[in-house]
């Protein structure tokens, strides 16, 4: 069994160490917490600083199974296949067959010596339970299938966690984890295995799915002096739980069944999958139809024992008989699969298209999204950091180019030339070469030619492009860092200490960080490469600047530095060092280092909107889709970006963090009122994204909220559809989210919501198809008995129930007709229509009044065309009579069965393609869908099969057509169709005049 215990040895039982689970071996001789992480290390046969070889880990994963809980036994494949049978309206086949061959028997038993009793096999009941068995085969490989595509996207959002490998760390996929991996953890990760801390800084742990503790609990990776409760135990890490702030280490000490959730995991009780909604009201559906079937039939029992009494037990059988066909006529057999497949077909795409959605269900949610909640940072933007403006006392420079590839130059803020402007140049190198030395990012070329791999903080990096495409840069290779002050959000600055090896190895502090901050170090500023007290109106003037450069989007950084004219650390003044000259403690001495410095200039940073969301919002707008931002970015960078992409108009206004907090003080009602109408969030908290949600909720609206931090995941999970970004997105706030953007794209957004709508018509287009064609055949089969003298059904003479249609032929028209053509409209295309239509309310019915309009019309033409074609070939009803003279009685009521099949099959054909919509002409894309098509043309070669191979004429009942009759029953058919686009021509006339 996956993930159960690997040694077989027990308590108290004398075991070789060797020979049992090293995860055991340690839990079972000593408790982790009460050991140092050194004993803990050479216990599990680990290095902490290398990790465990990739050799190793391999071995061990071998040997002790997956890093998972153990499951439940997988269901053996034949009991799926008899799972297949579970099912009342097999049953109720299953009782067919027994009254088929009590009635065969009976018939074999009456006849006279010598003479033929009856047929000479059951073949009623034959076909019936080999289309019970194909039946079973077809539902069983479309749950295979469904199942496997379910699997595929499961392996697509499996969780990773980062280990330790070769000295080296890496990303893999939470059940290779392994006894003795050392696991390395950041903020937002999830915890895949229980492990002894050895490092720490700042880590809190969220444990309440462990301990029920609400506060993350702060860890350190102290050895505990005694053995105390779960939830105090500061030095371990277990699974489950999840990382909310800081970073840590542990050696893993038990993993799957053998740590603390895992030992809780067998009294957990194994719950059902629960139905979706539309499985839920296809069950509904399914049993009014067989309500209403049983009624029908108990009625037309009662009427025929009433009119007509029964003489004899073949009376009886055939009455009950009626009752099966009607019960088969009724409910479409493969719809639950039908319905999986296509659900599984939808969701395989979308996850081509990078939208990974978890669960089945979810599409169907999908498809009625009314608001999105996004991100601005690389979900609207590129997350593409690029410096574009660069501001110095001598004026301003822009860079052109974007993203991270160093290709652009230096031009004049219009694109002019900078001919003679060499101390804006120079000033303007200068700053960009502070921000690439004050900087802990990296440049890489990437794999491919003309790629660029980021390492470190998108901004860091962006200016380091923007020194190389100005070569700034150039000068830089002399500098050598020996210390720094690092960035805190605290701080809002940092600052390195390099030496100068052109100059003597004298030392210069580099500093970067927020304009007005950074500002408050500064005393001297740099203007035409002289040196001069900065003055109350130079600082005005720089403030000025970073408010115009915020409200057009960009991002800002002031840079600075300051020579400290000597090449020693220790001898700078107001430093502290020890006996020896050594300063250990730069960082915390950051005041000495940054005071005194000279401003350079300010860079402007902006992430550039994608291309494609501006057409995506005009999309959603068009779908009656809100579009709101939410981000934690300057209100005026919010409203420009939100503005440029279609969100807003230009004069549109955010609304920021302390504002939400008024409104929520003044209640429900107030806050409300403002999120309906504002579509732009800036400086907000993870706080705040949750009641903006909840509010959106309140008003009635189906919100899909994007999220990445650990913070996110409440209002990710409290959103209609959760959505987490692959690329950013922490563990966290994946397992929260219902749908995962592979891409970190709101356009793949607009674009799952849009595949979840055309689902959910193509869903609506085969349940019309399906239960029209149902109806057709009850209708058929209730009209056939009870006008049977009218229509020429009952011939004289005769007596008991004479049936229109046999069971066997309505069992092969519901195989022959519902999988093939169902699933084929499952993938039909896209209308034009699909994202100029309000969002549909979850409230709405699947099957509502308009849809039942047409199921029932058409069902009433299907009917009415198979009783004419029936009526053409038997004596004594309203049309000529063909085959009176030619046939005798048995024959031609065989005859005419096969019209009455064959038109009814070929009904149906005719209905899939009527079907694929309730207004448009079925003439409008008519060879769009291939796959309809193939799924019509292998119908009709089945139906020729049967109707022109003996021995399945003697199965079904049916017997060969002439060229004359094929013609009859085409024309009647295609009735259904014309039936049809009259119907819709007279509702879009109706449509245009209200």
């Amino acid at each position: 069994m996956v993930g159960q215990r690997n040694d077989q040895s027990h308590p108290g039982q004398d075991a070789p160490t060797q020979d049992r689970n090293p995860q055991q071996a340690l839990l079972h001789d000593t408790d982790p917490s009460l050991t140092d992480a050194a004993e803990v290390a050479a216990a599990l046969g680990v290095d902490p600083a290398k990790g465990l070889t990739s050799e190793e880990a391999k071995r061990r994963l071998e040997k002790f199974g997956p890093n998972e809980l153990a499951q439940a036994a997988p269901v053996p494949k034949w009991k799926k296949f008899l799972a297949q049978f579970k099912d009342p309206l097999v049953y109720l086949l299953l009782a067919a067959t027994a009254i088929s061959l009590v009635a065969w028997f009976i018939e074999k038993a009456n006849a006279a010596p010598g003479a033929e009793g009856g047929e000479a096999l059951p073949f009623d009941a034959i076909v019936i339970v080999l289309i019970l068995i194909v039946n079973a085969v077809l539902g069983y490989i479309q749950e295979a299938k469904a199942e496997a595509a379910v699997e595929a996207l499961a392996q697509m959002t499996a969780p990773t966690t980062s280990v330790l490998r070769d000295g080296k760390i890496t990303r893999i996929n939470t059940t290779e984890v392994v006894p003795g991996d050392v696991i390395v953890l950041g903020e937002g990760d999830s915890v895949s295995a229980d492990g002894r801390l050895f490092a720490a800084a700042s880590l809190r742990i969220a444990e309440a799915s462990l301990t029920g503790e609400s506060v993350p609990v702060g860890k350190k990776p102290d050895t505990l002096a005694e053995a105390k409760a779960l939830g105090d135990r500061a030095n371990m890490v277990f699974n489950g739980t999840s990382v909310t702030q800081g970073t840590g280490r542990a050696i893993v000490t038990g993993t799957g069944m053998n740590t603390q959730v895992g030992k809780i995991a067998d009294l957990l009780s194994a719950t059902e999958d629960e139905k979706t909604p539309l499985q839920k009201e296809m069950d509904y559906v399914s049993k009014i139809l067989g309500v209403a079937v049983c009624i029908i039939a108990v009625i037309v029992l009662v009427a025929l024992a009433v009119l007509e009494g029964f003489h004899d037990i073949h009376d009886v059988i055939d009455s009950l008989l009626l009752a099966v066909s009607l019960a088969v006529a009724a409910v479409p057999e493969g719809l639950a699969a039908i319905l999986t497949v296509v659900l599984a077909l939808g969701v395989q795409r979308m996850a081509m298209h990078h939208a990974i959605v978890k669960k089945l269900h979810s599409v169907e949610t999908l498809g009625s999204a009314s608001v999105i909640c996004s991100d601005k940072t690389g979900t609207l933007t590129r997350n593409e950091m690029t410096v574009e403006r660069v501001v110095t006392p001598s004026g301003e420079v822009a860079l052109t180019g974007t993203g991270y590839a160093p290709e652009g130059r230096m031009v004049g803020v219009n694109g002019a030339q900078l001919e003679g402007a060499e101390a804006l140049k120079n000033e303007a190198l200068a700053t960009l070469a502070v921000g690439a030395l004050a900087n802990d990012g990296d440049l890489r070329q990437g794999a491919q030619a003309g790629s660029w791999e980021i390492v470190g903080d998108p901004t860091e990096v962006a200016l380091i492009v923007a020194a190389r495409k100005t070569h700034a840069d150039r000068r830089l290779s002399q500098f050598h860092r020996v210390a720094e002050v690092p960035f805190t959000s605290e701080r809002k600055r940092m600052s390195i200490i390099a030496r100068d090896e052109a100059e003597g190895g004298l030392l210069t502090v580099f500093a970067k960080g927020a304009p007005d901050v950074l500002l408050g170090y500064c005393d001297r500023i740099s203007v035409g490469g002289a040196v001069r007290p900065l003055t109350d109106g130079d600082r005005q003037d720089i403030l000025a600047t970073v408010e115009r450069l915020s409200g057009e989007a960009y991002r800002t950084l002031g840079q600075a530095y300051r020579p400290l004219e000597t090449a020693r650390l220790s001898e700078v003044p107001g430093i502290r060092a020890n006996a020896a000259g050594e300063v250990s403690d730069i960082a915390d001495q950051a005041e000495v280092i940054e005071r005194g410095l000279i401003w350079t200039g300010i860079v402007g940073i902006i992430d550039p909107p994608r291309t494609e969301v501006r057409d995506s919002v005009a999309e959603a707008h068009r779908a009656g889709i809100r579009t709101v931002m939410i981000t934690g970015d300057h209100p005026l960078t919010a409203s420009r970006i939100a503005s440029d992409l279609g969100i807003i108009e230009p004069s549109g206004a955010a609304l920021t963090g302390d504002q939400l907090d008024q409104l929520a003080a003044q209640g429900d009602q107030a806050f409300d009122q403002a999120t309906a109408k504002t579509s732009v969030y800036a400086r907000v908290a993870p706080e705040h994204k949750l009641r903006i949600v909840e509010s959106l909720q309140r008003q009635g609206n189906i919100v899909a909220m994007t999220g990445d931090g650990v913070n996110d995941a409440p209002a990710v999970k409290t959103a209609d559809i959760g959505v987490a970004m692959g690329i950013t997105g922490t563990e966290v706030t994946k397992q929260s989210a219902k749908m995962i953007l592979a891409d970190d794209n709101f356009a793949t957004i607009v674009a799952a919501v849009r595949e979840g709508r055309v689902i959910f018509d193509n869903i609506r287009k085969f349940l019309r198809y399906l239960l029209s064609s149902n109806v057709g055949e009850v209708f058929t089969v209730f009209f056939g008995v009870v006008l049977a003298g009218f229509l020429g059904i009952t011939q004289p003479g005769s007596q008991g129930v004479t049936v229109p249609l046999l069971a066997t032929q309505l069992l092969w028209i519901n195989l022959l007709t519902d999988a093939a053509p169902a699933l084929a409209m499952g993938v039909d295309p896209q209308t034009e229509d699909v994202m100029n239509r309000r969002p549909r309310r979850l409230t709405d019915r699947v099957i509502d009044r308009q849809m039942w309009g047409d199921i029932i019309y058409i069902g009433l033409i299907m009917a009415i065309v198979t009783l004419i074609g029936m009526d053409m070939h038997l004596t004594g009803g309203l049309f000529t009579d063909r085959s009176v003279d030619a046939l005798g009685h048995e024959a031609q009521m065989t005859e005419a069965r096969t019209m009455g099949f064959t038109i009814l099959v070929f009904a149906q054909l005719f209905n899939a393609i009527a079907s694929r919509s309730h207004l448009q002409s079925a003439f409008v894309g008519l060879f769009s869908n291939k796959w309809l098509w193939g799924a019509i043309g292998v119908s009709i070669v089945l139906q020729l099969i049967v109707i022109y191979v003996p021995f399945l004429n003697s199965a079904f009942g049916t017997t060969p057509l002439s060229a004359v009759a094929w013609l009859e029953c085409i024309g009647l058919a295609a009735f259904v169709l014309v039936a049809s686009e009259l119907r819709k021509l007279v509702l879009r006339v109706m449509a245009k005049r209200r």
